[in-house]
């Protein structure tokens, strides 16, 4: 069956990095888009990033372009979230979610699957 497995969350400083894994099972990276979103304080789901199955294109929300990068690894069926120049308002519990298609989704409601989530707290 379809599961992914996050991890690598934690505290961070202001300005400081995490790095985000996501073990995918039940499915290939070549099957299906591979995203990741987020559920803060008093905030909704919002998409962060997605990568594509058709060509690894990759896509972000405008407040982390530049600062975090998705990626994957299809031998180790892993997909990465790395974040850089982290701010408090990026606070949030972090979902690593599939979307059976090979296009990311246009909203993360979309997504089909979700893992358990990972907390990402940044503050000093």
């Amino acid at each position: 069956q379809v599961q992914l497995v996050e991890s690598g969350g934690g505290l961070a400083q202001p300005g400081g990095s995490l790095r985000l894994s996501c073990v995918v099972s039940g499915f290939t990276l070549d099957d299906y888009a591979v995203g990741w979103f987020r559920q803060g304080p008093k905030k909704g789901r919002e998409g962060v990033s997605c990568i594509s199955a058709i060509d690894g294109s990759t896509y972000y929300r405008d407040s982390v372009k530049g600062r975090f990068t998705i990626s994957r690894d299809k031998s180790k069926n892993t997909v990465y979230h790395q974040m850089n120049s982290l701010a408090p308002e990026d606070t949030a519990f972090y979902y690593c979610a599939v979307y059976f298609s090979k296009h990311c989704p246009s909203d993360p409601d979309e997504y089909d699957y979700w893992g358990q989530g990972t907390q990402v707290t940044v503050s000093s």
